[in-house]
């Protein structure tokens, strides 16, 4: 048999199973090798202590492990990741909430000796004052200042939009100066 003319290419369409294979393919262990001391750092500011900060980053990371497959967009596993710490760590101080409101009040991390000899007095006002703000301006100033996040990844973080990201941050900053005002 003959044909006139040109034959049509076939297509090659990506197995269905390709996306899944890209999500296999997110690299946690990269993430973790190179994140792994700034969300523990995010995480401490947080809750207030290295041992539960460091176990709020490790189960962060396990859980984005084992739901890899699940990511939606492999690119933006920094971005799940950091999610993850930011709700560990509101998780935590949910549960010392709970058993504050059941026993004796909760008393701040001590610093100490050593930590106090490192840090010096202004910084200690900064992060005591820090400590002060309601919750969702303590985040989004952390995700700023700490992490040096734009205005987009912060909202991403913390689930808002990009707009509400920087009037928190604007309205965390003037808590921030008024305490440290009024403290000088």
């Amino acid at each position: 048999m003959s044909f006139s003319g040109t034959t049509p290419e076939p297509k090659i369409e990506a197995p269905p199973h390709a996306e899944r294979l890209a999500r296999d393919r997110v690299d946690i262990a990269g993430l973790f090798a190179e994140h792994h001391l700034g969300l523990v750092r995010l995480a401490l500011l947080m809750v207030g202590d290295q041992a539960t900060a460091e176990d709020v980053v490790q189960e962060a990371f396990a859980r984005t492990h084992a739901g890899r497959r699940r990511l939606r967009d492999p690119g933006r596993a920094l971005t799940y990741v950091r999610s993850a710490v930011l709700n560990g760590a509101r998780s935590v101080l949910r549960r010392r909430a709970v058993a504050f409101r059941r026993a004796a009040p909760y008393e701040p991390p001590v610093w100490s000796a050593e930590h106090a000899a490192l840090l010096g007095e202004e910084r200690r006002e900064v992060l005591t004052a820090l400590l002060g703000l309601p919750k969702r301006q303590r985040e989004a100033l952390i995700l700023r200042y700490y992490l040096d996040l734009p205005d987009q990844e912060i909202a991403d973080v913390m689930d808002i939009r990009a707009g509400t990201a920087r009037s928190t941050i604007a309205r965390g900053l003037a808590a921030l100066a008024r305490t440290l005002g009024e403290e000088s």
